[in-house]
């Protein structure tokens, strides 16, 4: 059986499909002991990410241990998570 996401830690707000996901799959993940299943709201392609909790606009979104953006919107478990509704914080002249 393949491991369809990747969660690598126990406080990641996202996962990583590691091969095309569709939508209404109930993915399960884990990490640090701690399992968390989720129904998908879109198909996630191949490396790309999704939510596995409710994540309000604005908020941090976390993957391996760390901060990788901020949700532009509200992002709901099981939903795609990628530039249409995250901002990128690394490597940015116009913040600190």
């Amino acid at each position: 059986m393949t491991v369809p996401a990747l969660m690598i830690h126990p406080d990641d707000s996202v996962a990583t499909a590691v091969r095309p996901l569709e939508s209404g799959e109930c993915v399960t993940v884990s990490a640090g002991g701690r399992e968390m299943t989720v129904t998908l709201l879109q198909a996630v392609p191949f490396g790309h990410k999704f939510a596995l909790r409710d994540i309000p606009a604005g908020e941090n979104v976390t993957k391996y241990g760390e901060t990788i953006g901020r949700a532009t919107a509200f992002i709901g478990a099981g939903e795609h998570t990628h530039i249409h509704n995250l901002e990128g914080l690394r490597g940015r002249g116009d913040r600190r």
